[in-house]
């Protein structure tokens, strides 16, 4: 073999192993989604990936580590995008909801973590700290940056006084169970639009807690 070749080859098996992770993760979401996140086993993982079971535990110990991972790296990293750019936004409270909800679901809509919620409910009694895990990594930190953006409409006389835990959590409310719809009865139900209905959500949502001169 040539120096060239060899060095050649070389590169491609470096670029083989850093992608390793992100395969690993792929086939591991596509058996959660098939079978679920208790009946999918680690060989079955390995199988999927084309790796043997000891390279898998190389890369990832567990199904949770997997898991976890996926939140780590794909999900926090939307969270401070979205974040960053409402915090550097003038526009009004509304509009920073609309811009924080629609950001999350653009970057989430047909990826692997479109099946995310849906595990967590169905899997939260057999791995707890997993579902802990998820809680204050996600489901807290964006129900606290939504309440900092009521709070904001609140002072600023845009929206009503209303308790923020409950409001962020009744915003949240609606697209938390469109996501589990989509992978429990999305096949046996009558379809719709989801951009639609969360824009749908946001008007009516937005509207019940405006300020009207009526309400002062």
């Amino acid at each position: 073999m040539s120096p060239s070749t060899a060095h050649s080859t070389e590169l491609r098996w470096q670029r083989r192993k850093e992608s390793r992770p992100d395969e690993i993760i792929e086939a591991a979401f596509t058996l959660f989604t098939e079978k679920g996140f208790s009946a999918t086993k680690m060989d079955e993982i390995a199988h999927q990936a084309g790796i043997s079971k000891g390279s898998l535990y190389n890369y990832f110990k567990s199904k949770e580590a997997i898991f976890e991972a996926v939140v780590t790296n794909d999900i926090t990293p939307i969270i401070d995008q979205v974040e960053e750019s409402i915090t550097t936004n003038q526009d009004s409270a509304s509009e920073l909801i609309r811009c924080f909800i629609h950001g999350m679901a653009s970057h989430t809509q047909g990826t692997r973590l479109d099946i995310i919620p849906k595990l967590i409910v169905s899997e939260s009694g057999n791995f707890p700290e997993l579902t802990q895990f998820f809680v204050q990594q996600v489901s807290r930190r964006v129900r606290k940056i939504l309440e900092k953006i009521i709070q904001h409409g609140i002072e600023q006389k845009e929206f009503i006084d209303c308790d923020l835990q409950v409001t962020a959590r009744l915003l949240l409310a609606p697209i938390f169970q469109a996501q589990i719809w989509k992978y429990s009865l999305k096949a046996y139900d009558d379809q719709y639009d989801l951009d639609l209905y969360i824009t749908t959500h946001l008007n009516i949502f937005l509207h019940g807690i405006k300020r009207s001169a009526q309400n002062g």
